[in-house]
């Protein structure tokens, strides 16, 4: 068994999400100074594409075959590789759009399912999964703090290849690094899945319910404005003049830590319901302090709307991992997780991406001055704002038996 593994675990989840956060919140402005702002959206497809696939891949074959930690390995050397590879078709003399995108893609199909393969290794090796997770979960969002001040604050590569290059060999590195871990044999092996297990149709048949409607609808509209969040607020940022725009995101990052651990409280003193609706409200407030900000280009408005962060995610996503633990029996909580990551990063902010990529084509064309932000930022406000509105009267569940110490242990579902 490993030596030393809440260290070493610690160390994996560090590098997961460094290789994430490395280039994703600097790709926008990257391609925006290349020539491709027409196509900012087709590149942050490629998570939600990922997301979609992820379940059938882990499912029908990574359970079956391969051991975790060499298809963890093998995944992330193959990532690195191609996110390693895709500027070299953004720029100098062999310049080529669908390959740059292809290669984007390529890495985030070989990507996505390592989150998951990361905390599969971690529940394998840890003996108190409940108390000891939560805390080597937090490194990686350590790592994608890191990330995000190495590229930006101290490289100021927000428009460079660099960060797509750093990525690339952390990706490397974690593959090696994943080889060292303890042999951990496919969980599914022998096991039959249908079609219907990995999209989670028989886990939804036995949660049916009208509030669990609405719920699972409300997640998947929640996540349609979520999608221009990553995707757009860098470009915003640097046309409001502000430095650094992938170190100002990390922020957003810091302030989940904070809401992460106030969570519990939140629960015991307010119940389910509202602890949702406030993160929905985060949402359309978030855009509203975007919108007004942006004529002017007021950066404490910017900066607080994105100090949101920790309350659109944790009170949205992490609350809603922790309202299906809740109500999913043991046998069916995997295919509802499942569920969840379809209908969320898959499904919602895939749509979202290509919504927003639309919108932005369409107002920023000709330009793109602080009153067309303005515009932009409006629609994803009135969108969560209905989008609140329908939760408030259509979800109307007891849910305010959750204790903390189920926000604590269902939190170690929490992924970017």
């Amino acid at each position: 068994m490993l030596r030393y593994p809440k260290t070493r675990l610690s160390i994996m989840m560090f590098l997961q999400f460094f290789i994430w956060g490395a280039w994703y919140a600097t790709g926008g402005n990257y391609m925006k100074s290349h020539g491709m702002a027409n196509v900012i959206y087709l590149a942050y497809m490629t998570s939600a594409i990922g997301a979609i696939i992820s379940p059938f891949f882990l499912g029908m074959i990574a359970d079956r075959f391969f051991p975790v930690q060499k298809l963890l390995g093998l995944m992330h050397i193959l990532s690195g590789i191609f996110v390693f590879c895709a500027p070299f078709f953004a720029e100098g003399n062999f310049i080529s759009v669908p390959l740059f995108l292809g290669f984007l893609l390529l890495h985030m199909l070989c990507y996505m399912p390592t989150v998951n393969l990361a905390a599969a290794t971690a529940f394998h090796i840890l003996e108190n999964r409940e108390k000891q997770f939560p805390m080597i979960r937090l490194f990686g969002t350590l790592g994608w703090i890191m990330a995000g001040i190495l590229v930006s604050k101290l490289l100021h590569a927000d428009n460079t290849a660099m960060p797509m290059r750093i990525s690339g060999i952390a990706g490397v590195l974690m593959g090696l690094y994943s080889f060292t871990l303890p042999h951990i044999p496919p969980a599914g092996a022998g096991k039959k899945m249908s079609f219907r297990d990995l999209i989670g149709m028989d886990a939804f048949a036995k949660l049916k319910s009208r509030p669990f409607i609405i719920f699972i609808i409300s997640l998947l509209m929640i996540s349609l404005p979520f999608a221009a969040y990553f995707s757009y607020v860098p470009v915003f940022l640097q046309s409001a003049n502000i430095a650094n725009p992938a170190f100002k995101m990390t922020f957003g990052q810091m302030s989940e830590i904070v809401f992460l651990l106030a969570l519990p409280w939140f629960f015991a003193r307010f119940g389910l319901k509202w602890v949702l609706l406030t993160g929905m409200l985060a949402w359309a407030l978030r855009y509203a302090l975007f919108a007004l900000a942006a004529p002017d280009a007021i950066s404490w408005m910017i900066m607080a709307g994105i100090l949101l962060h920790g309350c659109c995610y944790d009170f949205v996503y992490v609350a809603g991992q922790i309202y299906i633990d809740k109500k999913a029996s043991p046998e069916i909580r995997a295919q509802a997780q499942g569920l969840f990551v379809l209908v969320s990063y898959g499904l919602g902010q895939g749509l979202g991406t290509l919504a927003a990529g639309w919108i932005f084509n369409n107002i920023m064309s000709g330009g793109s001055s602080l009153h067309q932000w303005q515009t932009f930022w409006i629609i994803p406000l009135v969108f969560a704002a209905i989008v609140t509105v329908l939760f408030v009267f259509g979800f109307r569940e007891n849910t305010k038996d959750i204790s903390a110490t189920t926000v604590i242990t269902s939190s170690k579902t929490k992924s970017k």
